[in-house]
C-alpha cells in the first residue's frame, strides 16, 4: 500500500511541476527591428489610433492628458490605466525602446506582465516602424508627476505571475501580415481593427477568463466587460442599423448614427478622443473592412 502512496504522490508531483513549466514559460513572439528612426508626428497620430487619451486620461478628475486613467471596473476587480507621460518617476520617461516594444508585443513591463485590460493582444500586430513611432512620440509628452492609482484586485488576480499561465492559454504575439487577395484599403482597414485601434477588444464577447471567445470576433459585448456593452460590428448588423461605408465612416468622425442618434458613453470617448482624428482615408478604411466592401 505504501508503494502505491508513493507512486500517486510522484505522479501528483510530476504533474505539477509539468503543468508549471508549461503555464510558466514565456510567451515572446518575431524580433523587432528596434533600430528604426521614430517619428514624432506619426507617433502624435498613433497616439489617437490607438485610442491612447480615452483609456489613459481621467478627464473628470482633472489629470492631465495621459497621466493616468479613470476606474474600469471588471468581474477581476478595478483597474487603472497607468501614467504614460515622460515622467522617469512615475511615467514612462526612463523606458527604453526595448522595453517600450515588449510591453506592446509581449504584454510584458518592467513590473512584470501585464494585465489584458491593457490591449497587447493588438498592439502585438503593430509595425516596428508604428512601434518606434509611437514610443518617440510618447517620450515628448510633457511629463505629469503624479501616480496613477493602483488596480484593486482580489486574490488571486493581484499576483501577477499568474498572468503567464493565462498567457500562454490565449495570447498568441504576431505581426500583421497582409492578406494579398484582398486590396491595400482593405488589409488597412483590417490592421486598424484587429491591431492599432483594437475595436475587437471591446466589441467581442468573453470566456470567464477574460479572454475574447475565439470565432466570435466583433460579434458584440451584450455582457458588458472591458469598455462596457458593445454592439455587434459584423457587416450583416451594421447593414441592419442602416449603415453603409459613407455613414460609417462619418459616424467614427461626428458620432452620428444613419438614423441621426448619438454614439454616446464609451464609443462617444472614443471619438472625441480618437476617430474623429483620424484620416478620412483611415476611417473609410475601416467601414471598407467591416462593411466588406472594397
Amino acid at each position: 500500500m505504501r508503494f502505491w502512496a508513493w507512486l500517486l504522490v510522484v505522479v501528483v508531483l510530476a504533474v505539477g511541476v509539468g503543468a508549471a513549466i508549461y503555464f510558466l514559460r514565456p510567451v515572446t513572439g518575431p524580433a523587432r527591428d528596434l533600430t528604426l528612426v521614430g517619428d514624432v508626428t506619426r507617433g502624435q497620430y498613433l497616439i489617437r489610433l490607438g485610442d491612447c487619451i480615452t483609456c489613459h486620461t481621467d478627464k473628470k478628475n482633472g489629470v492631465a492628458e495621459l497621466g493616468g486613467g479613470p476606474a474600469l471596473a471588471t468581474q477581476f476587480g478595478t483597474f487603472y490605466a497607468p501614467n504614460i507621460t515622460s515622467d522617469p518617476t512615475v511615467g514612462i520617461g526612463s523606458w527604453t525602446i526595448e522595453q517600450f516594444a515588449k510591453a506592446m508585443s509581449d504584454g510584458e513591463g518592467p513590473q512584470g506582465h501585464l494585465y489584458p485590460v491593457f490591449p497587447y493582444q493588438h498592439y502585438t500586430l503593430m509595425s516596428d516602424q508604428d512601434i518606434a513611432d509611437l514610443y518617440a512620440a510618447l517620450q515628448e509628452v510633457p511629463p505629469v508627476t503624479t501616480p496613477a492609482k493602483p488596480h484593486e484586485l482580489s486574490f488571486p488576480f493581484n499576483i501577477r505571475l499568474v498572468l503567464a499561465g493565462w498567457k500562454n492559454l490565449f495570447f498568441a504575439p504576431r505581426r500583421y501580415e497582409a492578406d494579398a487577395s484582398h486590396s491595400e484599403q482593405w488589409n488597412r482597414g483590417r490592421y486598424l481593427v484587429e491591431g492599432a485601434g483594437h475595436c475587437v477588444m471591446c466589441h467581442s464577447p468573453r470566456n470567464l477568463l477574460g479572454a475574447i471567445e475565439t470565432g466570435k470576433e466583433l460579434s458584440g459585448n451584450p455582457a458588458g466587460g472591458v469598455g462596457g456593452k458593445a454592439p455587434s460590428l459584423l457587416a450583416e448588423k451594421l447593414t441592419e442599423r442602416g449603415y453603409d461605408v459613407t455613414s460609417l465612416a462619418s459616424a467614427l468622425s461626428d458620432g452620428f448614427t444613419p438614423d441621426f442618434d448619438v454614439l454616446g458613453s464609451a464609443m462617444g470617448e472614443v471619438i472625441t478622443d480618437g476617430t474623429s482624428h483620424w484620416t478620412d482615408a483611415d476611417r473609410e478604411a475601416v467601414a471598407s473592412y467591416l462593411l466588406g466592401v472594397e
